[in-house]
């Protein structure tokens, strides 16, 4: 079983749990974001954030719809999503002006 989950909140966040030191997470830089003593947290997934990558709970003052059910691919396995499927296809997975 894998050490990382990564549950995908009902229009919310992507929350984030592990055993500290399982997870690095870097900027478009590289540069590592310090998560000392974290095992878990929330990313947001609605572009509203002010404290990115991390959520501050903005989905909900701004009616965020995210589109959190997993496609299974035609004769796949339960977590294989589908080509073309959720939110990265665009449509109901946006956010407010096109940000997802």
């Amino acid at each position: 079983m894998a050490s990382v989950k990564i549950t995908v909140r009902r229009n919310g966040p992507y929350r984030v749990e592990t055993p500290e030191g399982e997870v690095e997470l870097v900027d478009a830089d590289g540069n590592r974001y310090d998560l000392t003593g974290k095992t878990a947290f929330s990313l947001c997934r609605c572009g509203g954030s002010t404290k990115k990558p991390f959520c501050d709970g903005t989905h909900s003052k701004i009616g965020f719809q995210g589109a959190e059910s997993a496609v299974r691919a035609a004769g796949g396995h339960p977590g294989d999503a589908a080509p073309g499927a959720g939110p990265a296809a665009g449509g109901a997975g946006e956010g407010p002006a096109g940000r997802s």
